[in-house]
């Protein structure tokens, strides 16, 4: 996608040098980071400077092939990638690749094109399901930051508004870490989508109302009965949605599912920092990035990363290789 008139892919190997979009410092900050071994590449992928499912899987696989690259211990290397984030199938479908290749470097550059055509191929199919004058909700970010480029969920939303298609994205804050405010909003803007935030638990309102005509998520993974992983938040929606007759569609590229995870039981679900959702960070009226606390001092928080959502609630997975009903 664009950004300021040039294009960029979220994250690419150029040498032994990872560049990733600094995630972490948007919307206010549009910065590259350059991790030169695969242990600063891991930590970009563990503190979330790159997030997003096939976004992370692109990152895991550079970060495999700079550890080759480098004639590291690569096996000691590979645990090392595969311990940064727990849920995400893309992350362990990119390290295998890599690691059992003959040519690892060339092999993680073909798992980022793959990423990114399998993305446009989700925008083109789902784009069959929008409706000029729809208004669409969406959860997280699963836009072009989240993937290679393109993205899954905001795919068919560009694909349908670069078609002349009239439509409306309500965008869910997504909290703790507000990748829907902060990301999402961002890209629309950027690509001159009608949109608005909305707070997390404005959507059951919405959709009561008449207001929400479509509801599209990512996944970090999907497990072989159909259920989804994704992030916190999704399976209220999916509830709601199902409650007042909404359409729920997943989309995620063919590398998102876990063939050898039966059902969501088996996803791991990772639990992040309470600081997360203890304090906040945005930049002060000098431009200086910084980080309030938001809540009441001294009290404890949980913060898991994802929640699960039976395959019952889905309507269908949007995916490379078509649409696949639940």
């Amino acid at each position: 996608m664009k950004v300021n008139g040039r294009h960029y892919r979220t994250v690419w190997l150029a040498g032994s040098t990872v560049y990733l979009i600094e995630q972490n410092l948007l919307p206010f900050e549009f910065k590259i980071h350059e991790a030169k071994t695969y242990q600063e590449t891991c930590r970009a992928i563990r503190t979330m400077l790159v997030r997003g499912a096939g976004a992370i899987g692109a990152a895991a696989g550079f970060a495999m092939a700079q550890a080759f690259l480098a004639k590291a211990d690569t096996a000691k290397a590979k645990k090392e990638i595969a311990a940064t984030r727990p849920t995400a199938q893309n992350l362990f479908y990119a390290v295998e690749r890599v690691y059992n290749s003959r040519a690892p470097a060339a092999e993680a550059l073909r798992i980022a094109d793959e990423d990114a055509e399998s993305c446009r191929k989700i925008g083109e199919l789902g784009n069959s399901l929008i409706k000029s004058g729809m208004n669409i909700e969406t959860h997280c970010n699963a836009g072009w930051l989240a993937f290679v480029d393109h993205g899954t969920a905001l795919s068919p939303i560009y694909a349908a508004n670069n078609g002349g298609k009239k439509v409306f994205v309500y965008v869910d804050e997504t909290r703790p870490r507000g990748q829907g405010a902060r990301l999402t909003a961002w890209e629309l803007k950027n690509e001159n989508v009608p949109h608005a935030i909305i707070a997390d638990n404005a959507g059951a309102f919405l959709m009561s109302r008449g207001k929400v005509d479509l509801m599209i998520v990512g996944a970090d993974r999907i497990a072989r009965n159909g259920d989804v992983a994704n992030k916190i938040g999704t399976l209220e929606k999916a509830l709601a949605a199902k409650e007042y007759g909404i359409p729920f569609y997943v989309a995620a590229p063919s590398s998102t599912f876990d063939k050898n995870c039966q059902s969501g039981k088996d996803i791991p679900i990772e639990k992040r920092s309470q600081d997360e959702v203890l304090y906040q960070t945005g930049p002060t009226k000098h431009g200086k990035m910084e980080e309030i606390l938001v809540c009441s001092p001294g009290s404890k928080a949980f913060n898991p990363a994802f929640d699960v959502t039976p395959a019952k609630y889905i309507t269908g997975i949007i995916t490379e290789k078509g649409i696949v009903k639940s």
